[in-house]
């Protein structure tokens, strides 16, 4: 329930103005409440006038109260007659009846105080969707008549030609024409790697041309490019997925009819009773006031405070360890997770690349050989240049000096040093000069940058993207939360993702997946109806899959904001091992939550029975309402003092 008829599609600016408009009603009607009962106490010769005592608690009590009034009348609309909104306003009503206004405006207070702690939580953990749109390119440079003309995407034909400089995105879906070039791919598959492509072969729009001026012929309009797919996939994903349902939206459907029925048959149980036996007498006014004191009684003050305030609790604990719950039926929906998918690449792994091995033949050393690499590679802008020249930098080794520098687009680069021609590359520049090196560096599944200098094979380094510190603890410590099936989901190639999950001993580990895989595979695991699915990931590429999942957890310190925007738990640290602290804390908060929910039956369903027979006064019906509160409250922010490994 929003304590403000404003509705999620309206802009940030008006719900600002929304939010701000919930605190100052909550204050003022707090302040009022206040001053009421402390006017009360020293009895001013105004009090005397009912009237005005009574327009006073009305205004504090209307403050908060309307919007739950109008969500009471929403539901009876909707048929849906005894909603904990109902209750509410049927108990207040009657203690407004019979006197009592500041319980009143106290019950209305607190539901609403809860409502804006659990809306503060959620709205803290929002974030724009952005991203998505920012890797569009606003403008198009298509070739007509000979000439380069800046076109908005939209404008472009299908059959038209392109140009992409260094370092743009592809505005469109298309095919290569002019040669080869390499591409930055990660915001559509979540591949490390550059991908290398070739004329005839297909270019999506979002990648990023990352070596020389390529020209592409459109294949798709705007509407249907790769982006626009990702973007109508994350859309529909959205719609399927249904938040939570609160426990206390499906208790009132139960509980609310049954308290409304035992106050009326409070007051006609004694009346019919009256007509049997004449020397009984009924007094209508005094049987109504058990049964509003009844009434007042079983408001579920307790529950709806303790319940929002519980989430709040554990986000807020959450919080603490750089998490983020988007809100509580997320922290709810989390610990019934019992199958985890974690992407690759920027979430179990650094998402850059790293020297890993330095492999030299003779007559060379390692120092000479990665010397020979480096003077090649300084002048280029490649990812795998710049971690080859930080691999150096940090081992202090010298670079030797280069000349003649030329750059074979798909196969690397060759260069004079010491009047000796020198190959770096991929393993096909090696082949396509015959030069023979050692056939086991085929079966390599790892980047290899190999090196020939005079025509003969010189040795070569490997590149790797580093596993996270903390990825191995994250599969231990899921697997000792009894998580049951842990997979890996990846747009990188398949002896990659297999390597890794060996090494993190995960058994199911799935690669080359676009979007739409990860997705299909996604929705498989859903057709079992006993799985609870998380993903987990960090990536543009994981948005779709992020909101299909039951629980979308995204790695946020360094992922996309359309990813953040579309999962339901977002870990700001980029450590995965978060994932099991999120489980733990969801854990702890649902086991409060339901030491509330006892609390509140044991001491409500005492006092009802007590009002019911007439021996518990409004008074007590008060301090056991409050009293209840106050201890759910104490409970529900004892987990943010808990330590939580």
């Amino acid at each position: 329930m929003s304590t403000c008829s404003c509705h999620t599609h309206y802009h940030a600016e008006e719900n600002i103005i929304c939010g701000i408009r919930n605190y100052l009603r909550s204050v003022l009607s707090g302040i009022m409440l206040v001053l009421g009962i402390i006017a009360g106490k020293l009895e001013p010769e105004w009090l005397d006038n009912s009237l005005l005592y009574f327009t006073w608690y009305l205004l504090a009590y209307l403050l908060v109260g309307m919007p739950v009034m109008k969500e009471a009348a929403e539901s009876i609309r909707n048929r849906d007659y005894f909603s904990e909104f109902t209750l509410m306003c049927i108990a207040t009503i009657g203690a407004f009846y019979i006197g009592e206004y500041p319980e009143g405006v106290a019950v209305m207070l607190f539901y609403s105080i809860g409502e804006l702690f659990q809306e503060r939580a959620v709205n803290k953990a929002r974030r724009n969707i952005k991203a998505l749109l920012d890797v569009r390119p606003d403008t198009a440079t298509v070739l007509r008549d000979g000439k380069k003309i800046e076109v908005s995407p939209s404008d472009v034909r299908i059959g038209e030609v392109l140009e992409i400089k260094v370092g743009e995105r592809v505005p469109l879906d298309g095919k290569m024409l002019n040669g080869e070039a390499s591409f930055d791919t990660s915001a559509l598959t979540g591949e490390s790697m550059p991908r290398e492509i070739q004329a005839g072969e297909e270019v999506l729009a979002g990648m990023i041309v990352a070596d020389r001026v390529v020209e592409i012929e459109v294949v798709r309009s705007y509407e249907q490019s790769a982006l626009a797919r990702i973007l109508e996939l994350v859309q529909n994903a959205s719609e399927r997925k249904a938040p939570a349902e609160l426990f206390i939206r499906k208790f009132a459907r139960i509980y609310t009819p049954i308290v409304v029925v035992l106050a009326f048959l409070i007051i006609l149980c004694p009346l019919l009773y009256s007509l049997v036996q004449p020397s009984f007498v009924f007094v209508f006014d005094e049987w109504l006031y058990k049964a509003l004191v009844f009434l007042v009684i079983s408001c579920p003050c307790a529950l709806v405070i303790s319940i929002p305030l519980g989430y709040f609790g554990g986000i807020g604990a959450a919080s603490k360890q750089g998490i983020l719950f988007k809100g509580g039926n997320y922290l709810d929906a989390i610990t019934k997770v019992n199958t985890i998918a974690f992407d690759k690449t920027g979430t179990l792994t650094n998402a850059r690349f790293d020297v890993k091995e330095v492999h030299a033949a003779e007559p060379y050393d390692e120092v000479e050989l990665v010397s020979m690499i480096a003077a090649a590679e300084k002048s280029s802008n490649h990812p795998i240049a710049k971690a080859i020249m930080d691999y150096t930098v940090s081992r202090g080794i010298k670079v030797g000096e280069s000349t003649a520098v030329k750059e074979m687009a798909g196969y690397g680069l060759s260069a004079n040093i010491a009047s000796q021609e020198i190959l770096v590359g991929g393993l096909r520049l090696l082949q396509m000069n015959r030069i023979s090196y050692p056939a086991s560096l085929d079966c390599v599944p790892e980047t290899v940058v190999a090196c020939a200098a005079g025509g003969k094979y010189a040795g070569y380094i490997l590149l790797a993207d580093d596993m996270k510190d903390d990825a191995a603890d994250t599969v231990n410590e899921l697997k000792k939360l009894k998580i049951g099936n842990i997979e890996i989901l990846s747009g990188d190639k398949q002896a990659i993702v297999s390597k890794l999950a060996e090494n993190l001993g995960i058994a199911h580990a799935y690669g080359e997946l676009l979007p739409e895989g990860k997705v299909k595979h996604l929705e498989s695991l859903k057709a079992d109806k006993t799985s609870n699915i998380a993903f987990v990931g960090d990536g543009i590429n994981d948005a779709p899959v992020l909101a299909v999942s039951h629980v979308g957890i995204a790695m946020g310190g360094l992922g996309s904001d359309a990813a953040i925007e579309t999962a339901d738990v977002v870990i700001q640290t980029d450590q995965p091992s978060k994932v099991a602290t999120a489980i733990r804390i969801g854990r702890m908060t649902r086991s409060i939550i339901w030491q509330n929910i006892a609390l509140a039956f044991a001491v409500k369903l005492t006092v009802l029975i007590l009002g019911a027979v007439g021996l518990a006064t409004m008074w007590e019906a008060v301090f056991a309402d409050v009293g209840v509160a106050l201890l759910a409250i104490l409970n529900a922010i004892r987990i943010q003092r808990k330590k939580i490994k």
